[in-house]
């Protein structure tokens, strides 16, 4: 049987909102700022510490990526949880990897388990993150919403960079103090989500959902997968195997990153509402496609200079980009049936776009090994094309966005 859905009012959706989305963005900030402590320095712990080569590196990433592949699984097995339950216990997660990481002495086995556990919790923050805040939109502006709340992660991941920094200026690789900082972080951020009540998140969500009108948005997933981890794993490493970059550089990029992604995150949510999501995705295409480019053929200008500010901009630019996933999920909340899909199938997103996560890498490393780091690249720049040519292809009915708008919403 339908249950139908209750009006909400205006006191009815300000009683959700306050206190919870002020305690979810404070919850958010210690995450973001935990995450940019992670993400600017374990590419440079691996190196250093273990000596990887770019085959190994990209090996590196099955084990790292088994979660994302297993997130709508988790998601699954937590139904009995309210989305700011699991969003705790995400966090948690994220905390006890970050200080098994700072635990782990250089021990391989160790550093594995605990860099797996972070990426349980980094990974099932993803679904809900972006199910929650639009559970905390109102109206039909969720894309300004979003953009907000993106705003506000990637100011507190700019302070995470900011402690790299100060950290790695000291003096020392500082890599056992980083993890350590960042792993208590994250379960204060933990404490703060358990504070959370919101009484229209505490469904029961269907387990499972797989239904042939998501089809683009699994499709833009899957490619937006191993967009992002072709990036995520080899952007840095050109910068630390190819022009031999340390640590405190990519603190400085990030903080860059973060100091524009505040301004452009707001910017772009307004572009999304404004524009549409199948704009938004064209252009980021295009724009990923020059960024491959760059990475590809930056060598060829000189072991310094001009190409090492080349590669610096498309380190960034490429951050900022990773914001326009919001478009993806905004569409698919457009033409979601009911509201109770979104989530499970933002989790069956973030699993799919794990499938090609867990083999590209690998395959990128092979790649580079035996062909050079320039080809790994060409392929990116295929996969930025094929992304553009399915947004091409997104409709919204007018009618069916303005009523699932009011319907997602509530």
């Amino acid at each position: 049987m339908t249950q139908s859905k209750p009006t909400v009012t205006p006191v009815a959706a300000a009683s959700t909102t306050w206190p919870n989305l002020p305690l979810f963005m404070v919850a958010l900030a210690l995450l973001s700022a935990a995450s940019g402590m992670f993400e600017t320095t374990f590419n440079n712990f691996v190196s250093d510490v273990y000596g990887l080569t770019a085959e190994a590196r990209g090996a590196l990433e099955c084990p790292r990526e088994l979660p994302g592949f297993l997130t709508a699984l988790m998601v699954a097995a937590l139904f009995f949880l309210s989305e700011t339950r699991v969003a705790a216990v995400a966090a948690f997660a994220t905390g006890i990897g970050l200080l098994g990481l700072a635990a782990s002495g250089g021990s391989w086995t160790l550093m594995l388990v605990t860099m797996t556990t972070w990426s349980v919790g980094a990974h099932l923050i993803m679904p809900v993150r972006s199910s929650i805040g639009m559970d905390l939109a109102t109206g039909t502006a969720r894309g300004r919403l979003l953009g907000q709340i993106s705003g506000v992660a990637v100011a507190a991941s700019m302070v995470g960079c900011g402690l790299v920094w100060l950290l790695l200026r000291q003096g020392g690789k500082g890599y056992t103090t980083i993890f350590l900082v960042g792993g208590v972080a994250s379960l204060v951020a933990g404490g703060v989500l358990l504070a959370m009540r919101m009484p229209g998140a505490h469904l029961r969500r269907t387990r499972l959902v797989w239904n042939r009108r998501y089809g683009f948005y699994y499709v833009l997933s899957f490619l937006f997968g191993a967009r992002k981890q072709l990036f995520i794993t080899f952007g840095p490493w050109v910068l630390i195997k190819i022009f031999h970059q340390p640590a405190i550089i990519f603190a400085q990029l990030w903080m860059v990153a973060s100091a524009l992604g505040v301004l452009f995150q707001p910017l772009l949510g307004r572009a999304i509402d404004r524009y549409g999501e199948r704009r938004v995705l064209m252009w980021d295409a295009g724009v990923v496609l020059l960024i491959c480019l760059g990475y590809g053929f930056s060598e060829r200008l000189g072991a310094g200079g001009v190409a090492l500010w080349l590669l610096y901009g498309c380190f960034v630019v490429d951050q900022l980009l990773f914001g326009t996933g919001m478009a993806r999920d905004i569409y698919l909340a457009k033409i979601a049936v009911r509201k109770e899909d979104v989530a499970p199938t933002l989790s069956l997103g973030v699993s799919i776009n794990h499938v090609v996560s867990m083999s590209i890498p690998w395959v990128g490393g092979w790649i580079w090994e035996r062909y050079g780091y320039a080809q790994v690249f060409l392929g990116a720049a295929v996969v930025a094309l094929a992304t553009g040519c399915v947004a091409h292809w997104l409709r919204v009915p007018d009618v069916a966005a303005a009523d699932n708008a009011a319907a997602v919403a509530s």
